[in-house]
């Protein structure tokens, strides 16, 4: 089926497969072999092509792979060109694909003045570019003139992909970086000017000169000024992804820079919000690096954009392409190496900019604010090009660098929090500034403040400028803060300062003084849905885990003479699970977490418990495993109700919230020092077979430390599997697999069930979830909304598969979703996709396809698991 939705300021395809016509080659090229011991063979064709009256400079990866294969096409960096992306095209052309780079206009070999991605200039190279692969006879074809194709790139090649996704509908998935969606609102932030970057903009690319005329013209006089003029942001606009919005309508991978004072990550969230507007998969990735340095994270990120690009270029269903969210968080310092550690979190839902929202309370008197002459001193928050990714780097890490001179700034502090509190989004406040002049302009930012008040770090080093004009009578100004993921230790203070000057933006020449006092307290988001993954134990507390077994041992032996429990029930002797009546709600909640929950689990089954964050999933499970107690109802494991130490809970394997290994120890003898706490026998481990799921090869015989997430969590389920337990419990099992570890997880979840083991996974994968299980239980506020088999919950829904005869038409499609009672109809391979509406029927849909003389063959219900869930939840997802 073709999953791109097609809309009415598309140019029309017959119009590009003729400009194909136009495109020819200024050279035969020259191919190139590139060693690769991992895969294929790659060849790289290196060609001048003649585009649109310039010449590009392109280089054309493949393999000598039988068949057709979709197309990529990456984009490089501003200032760059080709050879910039050669290693990752040389990787994707291993991995399937044909990939072709090139250098932009005014870059590298190629021709022409840098237009910064103009429709007419850059982009319309990017629609030649794709006639070309469209005649390639290695690349896949949708259907004549339309080659399946992806682009991805960075900063401005992550511009162009969303540019070539809005003006050109061929394309079919994209995955731009760390880049912008209006370039006018990072240029030209709220009214003022950013001028080192913009300086090095221009510079980069060789100087002014290298420009089209009216982009020089128009940087010249913005410099000259500092004020930007409404032509000015125009001219950028045009030029911008935001200009198309309502077009790009194709699954897009939006990965964007924590460390980025140049494109924010306000800019990915404004362009998630178009695209998702526009019905298209979204998901939003925030790494640790950017335009102010920090870790790209490239093979992270690389492989996550392979991963997208499988999934909806190569259309295999089974890839998981990773959270609707995740964000890389600072964990501190490895004390093997000094190395910044990183760690994960995510969500199933991006949460914007602006959830979970608390409100801090400021304190402050009216202070007056100097804008010195000519702005000079200028206050210090990120270095763009001369160490901006030092500072933050240094400010991930706690270590202050900002400056701001006295008598050009207020602030306005919180007493100390009283918990730990982590902002991920936009902090916004309100307040009201005076100016002697006209207009004011005044740099915002928040400062975490150290608990003795003398160390003060600011977040990604980020500030927020703003124009204010009219404020020579007074106004209320309500501000939005740089959107920043940070946390604040129990005991600092947050500190909103209001600065005059700073180096990386134009202020006014002429002295000013500004009247500035709160109106507001600062709303701060906390996007509670966003879950850390567990950090790895650092070398030098390996004697905790020890401590904590023997500690733990004590407790549960003295639990077991203090506890009286039930006796077991015989009726449910075979039972793995019989929940009744379970309700729990923790201390200080306003809500149960878990509320009057009842459901069964037979043997052989695979049961997937799902629900959205907060749903209650991860509560009940820690109560199953005796880790809490509920408030109320009952547990029972083959008949025996379960207590902290119950002896029941040898037949249960869990693997809920991550494990705990001694880093220095190897896999292997992690695994055997784990089964001898238990004081059960070795031969009763089963550690061979664990070994073999766990699929680490050689790498059971180096020390934890060394591996990476995906090791840890293959090696965590070996160890769940240890004994072979008749009960299996795995929560969130698939975090950090690749998509053939995914794969070969499910085969082995599959397995253990059929040899009359019983296994329960909780995961936001719902479309392996829908391969992998025989049953479901799905939760939402802490209740049942539904229990039974997959095919059951699957089977009901208002989606009809019609299959036809012959292939629809599109006309005949939109006469079909024109009718009363259609929701939409889609066409596929065998026929169409048709929602009802709540006054639709099948039988009225038959009765209008006959009168419309579609060859109707059959028709029946058709629903994914995720549409499933999402009914079943409403808006709680």
């Amino acid at each position: 089926m073709d999953l791109r939705l097609r809309g009415p300021l598309r140019r029309p395809r017959r119009l590009l497969a003729a400009g194909a016509a136009v495109l020819v080659l200024a050279g035969a090229g020259t191919w190139t072999a590139v060693a690769d011991d991992d895969g294929p063979a790659v060849r790289r064709a290196d060609r001048v092509m003649s585009v649109n009256g310039v010449r590009l400079d392109t280089s054309y990866f493949t393999t000598d792979a039988d068949g057709p294969r979709p197309a990529v096409l990456l984009g490089h960096g501003f200032g760059g060109g080709k050879d910039d992306v050669r290693e990752q095209a040389e990787k994707l052309a291993a991995d399937g694909y044909t990939v072709l780079t090139w250098s932009a206009r005014g870059h590298g070999r190629s021709t022409g003045k840098v237009g910064l991605n103009d429709p007419k200039g850059e982009v319309a190279d990017v629609s030649k570019l794709i006639d070309w692969l469209a005649r390639r006879p290695e690349v896949l074809l949708d259907r004549p003139g339309d080659p399946r194709v992806g682009m991805a790139g960075a900063s401005y090649g992550g511009a162009i992909s969303l540019l070539g996704a809005g003006y050109d509908d061929r394309v079919d998935a994209i995955a731009p970086a760390i880049t912008y969606w209006n370039l006018a609102d990072a240029l030209f932030p709220n009214g003022v000017f950013k001028k080192l970057w913009a300086g090095i903009f221009v510079n980069s690319a060789g100087g002014c000169d290298r420009f089209e005329e009216r982009l020089c013209r128009m940087y010249e006089r913005v410099a000259e000024s500092g004020t930007p003029d409404a032509a000015a942001r125009a001219l950028l606009e045009e030029r911008s992804p935001s200009a198309v919005a309502g077009n790009i309508k194709v699954p897009t991978l939006l990965v964007q820079g924590r460390s980025d004072s140049l494109f924010p990550l306000g800019q990915a969230d404004t362009a998630a919000e178009a695209i998702r507007a526009n019905g298209a998969p979204v998901a939003v990735d925030w790494i640790a690096g950017g335009h102010d340095g920090g870790d790209p994270e490239t093979d992270r990120v690389r492989d996550r954009v392979r991963s997208w690009f499988d999934r909806y270029l190569k259309k295999d269903t089974s890839v998981d392409t990773g959270p609707a969210f995740r964000v890389s968080r600072t964990g501190g310092v490895d004390s093997t190496d000094g190395q910044a550690q990183l760690r994960g979190a995510s969500a199933d839902r991006y949460p914007g900019l602006d959830s979970g929202r608390r409100t801090v309370a400021l304190t402050g008197r009216e202070q007056r604010v100097a804008n010195p002459a000519g702005a000079n001193p200028p206050a210090v928050s990120a270095l763009p090009g001369l160490g901006g990714g030092g500072l933050a780097q240094l400010s991930s890490l706690g270590v202050g660098i900002s400056l701001d001179f006295p008598g050009q700034y207020a602030r306005f502090d919180s007493a100390p929090v009283r918990d730990d509190l982590h902002i991920t989004g936009s902090p916004t406040v309100t307040v009201h500034v005076k100016s002697t002049g006209e207009d004011a302009v005044l740099f915002a930012k928040v400062y975490d403040v150290g608990a003795d008040g003398t160390q003060q770090v600011l977040p990604a080093q980020l500030v927020t400028p703003l124009r204010v004009e009219g404020a020579k009578s007074g106004k209320d100004v309500t501000i939005t803060l740089p959107a920043v993921d940070h946390e604040i230790d129990k005991g600092h203070r947050l500190r909103l300062v209001l600065s005059s000057t700073d180096l990386g933006y134009a202020s006014p020449a002429a002295p000013a003084t500004y009247t500035v006092s709160l109106k507001s307290a600062l709303s701060v988001p906390t996007a509670p849905g966003v879950t850390t993954a567990a950090a790895p134990l650092p070398a030098w507390v390996w004697w905790l885990p020890i401590a904590g077994v023997l500690a733990a041992a004590a407790l549960l032996l003295t639990a077991r003479r203090r506890t009286t429990a039930p006796a077991p029930d015989p009726e449910l002797a075979d039972v793995p699970l019989q929940i009744t009546d379970l309700s729990k709600k923790y201390a200080g909640g306003d809500r149960y977490s878990v509320r009057e929950l009842t459901f069964r689990v037979e043997q052989g089954q695979v049961l997937g418990l799902l629900g959205p964050n907060g749903a209650g999933k991860t509560t009940t499970l820690r109560m199953l495993m005796g880790l809490i107690r509920p408030d109320d109802g009952e547990i029972r494991v083959f008949g025996h109700a379960i207590r902290p130490g119950a002896p029941v809970l040898s037949r249960v394997g869990a693997f809920v919230e991550g494990a705990g290994f001694l880093p220095h120890l190897s896999g292997r003898e992690n695994l055997e020092l784990y089964w001898a706490a238990t004081g059960r026998p070795a031969e009763d481990a089963h550690l061979d077979e664990a070994l073999e799921i766990a699929g680490l090869g050689d790498a059971l015989a180096r020390a934890v430390r060394t591996y990476s997430q995906g090791m840890r969590q293959r090696l965590a389920i070996a160890q769940a599997m240890l004994g072979l337990p008749d009960l299996l419990i795995l929560d969130e099992p698939t975090n950090g697999l690749d998509p053939p570890q995914i794969r070969e997880m499910r085969e082995v979840m599959i397995r253990y069930a059929a040899a009359g083991r019983t296994v329960i996974v909780s995961s936001h994968l719902l479309a392996e979830v829908e391969q992998t299980c025989t049953h479901l239980v799905v939760m939402d506020r802490g209740q049942l909304v539904q229990a039974g088999p997959v095919g059951e919950i699957v089977g009901s829904g208002d989606t009809l598969l019609v299959g036809t005869a012959v292939p629809v038409e599109e006309p005949v499609a939109e006469k079909v979703a024109a009718l009363p009672g259609i929701a939409s109809a889609l066409r596929t391979d065998d026929g169409l996709l048709v929602r009802l509406n709540p006054d639709g029927s099948p039988e009225k849909l038959v009765a209008e396809l006959v009168r419309l003389e579609v060859p109707v063959r059959s028709v029946g219900p058709h629903r994914r698991l995720e549409d499933a869930f999402l009914t079943l939840i409403g808006g709680s997802a």
